[in-house]
């Protein structure tokens, strides 16, 4: 798993004006309710804006600067998109072209669970098909392109797409899962 230098740490500290664990806590939260949550973006106060300054009204300084969040929040999607890559950049080692399953697992927790719902599925696959060691980039890249391009329910999945077999092999097993589950179950007879 990678780590910040302390330099990284002070910079972005720096840019965002986070002086203490409070700011830093509620810059987290904002961003998680953003990007990961899918909330609406704060709206901006009056009181911060410099057309308040610039009247004389009351200031009212922000917990940190909210530039970089005012960014992310104009566009959501293609921030989004950046934190996931930069994750499995951080995740694995430098020379290493995959990171470990178990790795990816939690971060498809964090990062895809809370907007889709069969991420939760899949992570449940993955140990008990046991094949799977670890998850390349292209693999990282699909999960989460199969997330915004396959419903649910899976009635849209193409099996004769360019999925990776990992993918494949989980349409199957939810199929087969499915298929159990609505199976009647024989009446005994007496």
């Amino acid at each position: 798993m990678g780590k910040f230098t302390r330099a990284e740490w002070l910079h972005g500290m720096g840019l965002l004006e986070i002086s203490s664990l409070t700011a830093l806590a509620q810059a987290l939260r904002e961003l998680e309710d953003l990007l990961i949550r899918d909330k609406q973006a704060l709206a901006r106060s009056a009181s911060t804006s410099s057309q308040a300054k610039k009247r004389g009204g009351a200031s009212t300084k922000e917990p940190y600067n909210r530039t970089r969040y005012r960014e992310y929040a104009s566009d959501r999607k293609t921030a989004f998109a950046d934190l996931y890559q930069f994750c499995f950049t951080f995740a694995k080692t430098p020379q290493a072209r995959n990171i470990d399953l178990e790795t990816a697992m939690a971060l498809w927790s964090v990062l895809l669970a809370p907007r889709y719902s069969i991420i939760n599925d899949l992570i449940t696959f993955l140990p008990e098909k046991g094949t799977y060691k670890g998850a390349n980039k292209d693999i990282w890249n699909m999960v989460h392109e199969f997330c915004l391009a396959v419903d649910p329910s899976l009635s849209n999945y193409e099996a004769d797409g360019a999925w990776p077999s990992l993918l494949d092999d989980f349409v199957a097993w939810m199929k087969s899962k499915t298929a159990c589950d609505a199976e009647p179950v024989p009446a005994k007879e007496e």
